[in-house]
């Protein structure tokens, strides 16, 4: 599905092709990705390293098209991996940006809804790079507060029985910690390399990048100690079902 969003004190739908800040694809179709591919002239390349799942953040040019890869979080349909994350792609040249991912995620909707509650416009591309960078972290932190919840549910039904789908459960959640701390590296990672490009500090809100390294880091500390919880959980049922 694309979607063309304008620049109107937030950033709202549009039919007009022409004059759109920002061009949102999720799942595209055949017919939309030949749009991306030979109306837009987007390299291909670009295009199969975002259907990657497993595709890492950065940041990269190609024929005066910057490719940044960030890593977002999203509700999964796999009940044994409740939570995961995938690549986001954002692509620009001139005055076209192009957002581009292969899964359903809450975060992009939620983003549009925030700009237009705030009426906040988007000043250049690097400015919706770095929001959209921002709007991840918030929405890891938000997934965050839904797995601590998974977690007090299992400790409270370990403690009236030890049962196989309690530490089941346990073990989708450590495994939801890891891919999400791996993602949120990656994009410390990217955040900086960005940061530091010498011919775009121009373009950056300073408030919003001391923003985006806050809730970098909020995110990244978060579970952190979510996956520490849950790990020293682990060994001391380990211990009571060795001394059982």
């Amino acid at each position: 599905m694309i979607t063309f969003y304008k620049n109107n004190n937030g950033l709202f739908p549009t039919e007009n092709r022409e004059n759109n800040k920002w061009i949102n694809v999720v799942c595209p179709t055949q017919e939309e990705t030949k749009f991306l591919l030979h109306e837009l002239q987007i390299p291909e390349a670009f295009y199969n390293d975002i259907e990657d799942i497993d595709e890492r953040p950065r940041i990269e040019i190609e024929n005066g098209w910057f490719l940044i890869i960030l890593r977002i979080p999203f509700k999964s349909n796999d009940a044994k991996l409740p939570f995961n994350t995938a690549p986001l792609g954002l692509m620009f040249k001139d005055d076209v940006f192009v957002s581009l991912s292969f899964h359903q995620a809450e975060i992009l909707s939620d983003f549009v809804l925030y700009t237009q509650r705030k009426k906040s416009d988007v000043k250049n591309h690097f400015d919706l790079v770095l929001r959209l960078l921002l709007s991840s972290s918030i929405w890891f932190l938000k997934y965050l507060k839904q797995i601590n919840q998974r977690i007090r549910l299992a400790e409270d039904n370990l403690e009236k029985s030890i049962k196989n789908e309690e530490l089941q459960a346990l073990l989708q959640i450590e495994k939801c910690l890891v891919f999400f701390i791996t993602s949120l590296k990656g994009n410390d990672m990217l955040f900086h390399r960005i940061k530091n490009l010498k011919n775009h500090k121009e373009d950056f809100d300073p408030v919003l990048l001391e923003d985006v390294e806050i809730e970098l880091r909020q995110a990244e500390e978060t579970t952190n100690i979510y996956s520490n919880i849950l790990t020293g959980m682990m060994d001391d049922y380990a211990s009571v079902i060795s001394n059982n």
